[in-house]
């Protein structure tokens, strides 16, 4: 049985990022019994991000809730397969299908991407339920034990026979990590920025304020990849404030919209010369160009050399990786609203080819966040977790908050992990 139900949430702030400003989002929650128990997954169904269009927000929304109601009736799953076995052959497999005559039946282009952001909430609630059917933390479930096929399986490459998952975890894994704030292109810098329309609600709403409140130490900045002074002024203005603050880590997210690596090379060329002390805090630089990486096999190796480049929209699978790490990207940003079975064999192969790794949110908030960081947590990230639900719908997991409050509360710069127990993801 599988249980199908979206949860709104209205942002108190508008994030905008790339071409698009994002006001609400709808979360997946799913219910599914499984190896004899129930599996809970939830997901932020992404429009803006997993599907950039000129088409209406609402109509592509629309038609991701579509494809989540068609993934109730038709997910399919062996259950004398390990989730991570059982979750590759409907990948691979049925969902392929699924959105092919979707789309067909539509008459739409909703892109893979969606799909997987569709396809998630199930997946989660799948990897869920069998750490709870074996009574024990789901992440202790990657490994020989319970797995039926190694990587080299899922891989066909004979270098990772007799290897698993767990083997690329971090042991034993960190409790306490450091948390990245998200700075959005309609974000306020400075207090002395305020309009006077700002929410009242008891949260802050400028850089400066939440890095007093929350003690934070890295930000992503999101920038337009469309206008290079823009994006080269709003570098410094942040990284000013990071230099004010003793902050440790920059990350510039330019969202897919750069044609050209001349583009980004230019702006951290200037930067390393006008700048020197902001270019030394970046400590990576994420996804700059088109996300179709086969319709857009640009060599960044140019740009690669100058700072870490990470793969994020590209990374669809670990097949993506591979072609991005051929054309010169050396890390990659996790998701697990792209199934946790893609993030793991996606992780596994970047960090058996030494790529770095980091674990990104989609503004995940109550449930959602929990395999999120525990993800980050075990795969071991070139510095802790990306978490802004508490910037922009904190109210949406106070019930949640309840539970782990060092989750959902980023205080000295950290998130707190030591209360997620218990079999499962231990919601």
């Amino acid at each position: 049985m599988i249980g199908l139900r979206f949860i709104p949430v209205k942002m108190r702030l508008p994030l905008k990022f790339g071409a698009e400003t994002i006001e609400s989002i709808r979360i997946a929650h799913v219910e599914l019994d499984a190896y004899g128990v129930r599996g809970i997954g939830e997901t932020p169904l992404s429009v803006g991000w997993s599907w950039p269009s000129e088409l209406s927000f609402l109509y592509r929304e629309r038609v991701m809730l579509d494809f989540c109601r068609l993934l109730a009736e038709e997910y399919r799953f062996d259950e004398t397969l390990d989730p991570m076995s059982a979750g590759y052959g409907f990948l691979t497999g049925k969902l392929p299908e699924l959105l092919s005559r979707f789309n067909r039946e539509h008459q739409v282009e909703m892109p893979h991407l969606a799909a997987l952001i569709c396809a998630s909430a199930f997946d989660l609630a799948l990897h869920d339920a069998f750490g709870k059917s074996r009574n024990l933390p789901t992440f202790e479930t990657y490994g020989p034990d319970f797995m039926k096929h190694d990587l080299a399986w899922f891989y066909g490459d004979p270098a990772f026979a007799g290897k698993y998952p767990c083997d690329c975890f971090v042991q034993p894994a960190p409790e306490k990590i450091p948390v990245w704030h998200l700075v959005g292109g309609k974000d306020l810098l400075l207090e002395s920025e305020r309009t006077g329309y700002e929410p009242e609600d008891g949260y802050p709403v400028s850089l400066e304020k939440w890095i007093e409140r929350d003690g934070l130490k890295c930000l992503k900045i999101k920038l337009t990849g469309r206008d290079a002074e823009w994006d080269y002024q709003r570098l410094v203005g942040v990284g000013k404030i990071a230099l004010q603050y003793g902050c440790e880590a920059l990350s510039p997210d330019f969202n897919c919209l750069v044609k050209e690596p001349e583009y980004v090379n230019e702006i951290l060329d200037r930067l390393k010369i006008e700048e020197s002390a902001i270019y030394d805090l970046l400590l990576y630089v994420e996804q700059p160009f088109p996300y179709d990486l086969e319709a857009n096999r640009i060599d960044v190796h140019s740009c690669s050399a100058r700072k870490p480049l990470f793969m994020d929209e590209s990374a669809h699978d670990w097949k993506f990786v591979k072609m991005g790490y051929e054309l010169g990207w050396n890390g990659v940003a996790l998701k697990v609203c792209k199934t946790m079975t893609g993030a793991l064999l996606s992780a596994c192969w970047a960090k058996g080819h030494g790529m770095l790794l980091m674990v990104q949110d989609l503004t995940n908030p109550m449930l959602a966040t929990v395999p999120h960081v525990l993800l980050a947590a075990h795969i071991g990230t070139i510095k802790g977790v990306e978490c802004n639900a508490p910037q922009f719908y904190p109210t949406a997991s106070l019930e949640d908050e309840k539970r782990h409050p060092g989750l959902y509360e980023r205080r000295n710069g950290i998130v707190d992990l030591g209360t997620v127990k218990g079999p499962g993801f231990g919601y």
